[in-house]
């Protein structure tokens, strides 16, 4: 099975306008450098080693550059560290395309946590490798779309599912979250300073032999 994903932009939006009238923007990346002599985008680490079947690529199309991550039979991903005030860069916007979805996947169970594709923003605290906070947002194949809950993983987790099931499938779909309204709804507190951005595939279910995610910002 092959779960095909793309983001083809991913930034942050400002709540402040500039001397244009028009809303602040942080690019968190446009994969337009290239990538590091470990194949790995320039500015990015992996958040954990692939597998020696799995492949992280760069392309193009007409949009612009992306990313591609193809998990073959193994979950791993991409981090970039990036600090700033989400409360004036409040929202996140990007496009995703996915042609398959994993069988059966549910994120609201341990045993069927697999996804199409996953974009957390994590919020660190001290010590910031035992204590973080993170929001993730969600493509799954069963869970509903507007669902939200806690990470059966970490419980300080939480995400919100923003497409479900094979509808939308072979489509660009455009998304955008108030990310820092989304933080203080779920965890019912302010938010600290942002930290990171993880993209990944997540492949628990040893049925499933291919999982690629793709993205660009």
């Amino acid at each position: 099975m092959r779960v095909f994903i793309i983001i083809l932009l991913l930034l942050w939006g400002g709540s402040g306008a500039t001397a244009a009238g028009e809303k602040e923007i942080l690019f968190i990346d446009r994969f337009s450098e290239g990538v590091d002599a470990k194949g790995i985008p320039v500015g990015w680490e992996l958040e954990k080693e692939p597998g020696s079947d799995s492949k992280i690529t760069l392309a193009q199309e007409k949009e612009g550059h992306f990313l591609r991550l193809l998990s073959a039979g193994d979950a791993f991903g991409l981090k970039k560290e990036i600090s700033f005030d989400i409360r004036k860069y409040p929202y996140l916007s990007w496009r995703w395309r996915a042609t398959k979805l994993p069988k059966d996947g549910d994120i609201r169970k341990r045993e069927t946590d697999d996804q199409a594709g996953q974009i957390y923003v994590v919020f660190p605290k001290f010590p910031a490798m035992i204590n973080f906070r993170a929001v993730g947002y969600i493509w799954d194949s069963q869970a509903p779309a507007g669902f939200s809950g806690t990470s059966t993983a970490y419980s300080k987790m939480k995400y919100v599912v923003l497409q479900s099931g094979p509808r939308k499938l072979n489509q660009w779909i455009s998304e955008s979250r108030n990310v820092y309204e989304d933080y203080k709804k779920l965890f019912q507190e302010d938010p600290p300073t942002v930290g990171t951005v993880l993209l990944y595939p997540k492949l628990s279910d040893s049925e499933l032999e291919n999982n690629i995610f793709i993205a660009k910002l």
